[in-house]
């Protein structure tokens, strides 16, 4: 997943369990989006992962514990319709 994130993209958290390697609690609430601020390539020590993820809360989380949301669409404009009036009939 480290290829497909980046910075400013929004992640939904899957995995809000106790930290797997300490087991202290963290303050990740599953279900929650977060914006990424950063990615930093390096290996999890949990061996689950190939990046950490920096959301601002903390320091930085495995990236399993989130899944990758789809980018919103942006309409620039709204488009224009053709508007039609009911047809007479003679």
């Amino acid at each position: 997943m480290s290829d497909a994130v980046g910075p400013g993209d929004l992640v939904l958290c899957v995995n809000a369990a106790p930290n797997h390697l300490t087991g202290e609690e963290v303050p990740l609430v599953a279900g929650e989006t977060y914006v990424v601020g950063a990615v930093m390539e390096f290996a999890c020590p949990c061996g689950r992962s190939d990046a950490l993820l920096d959301i601002g809360i903390d320091f930085a989380w495995c990236q399993s514990r989130f899944r990758l949301l789809p980018k919103p669409k942006f309409k620039s404009e709204p488009k224009a319709r053709e508007v039609t009036s009911p047809k007479e009939k003679v």
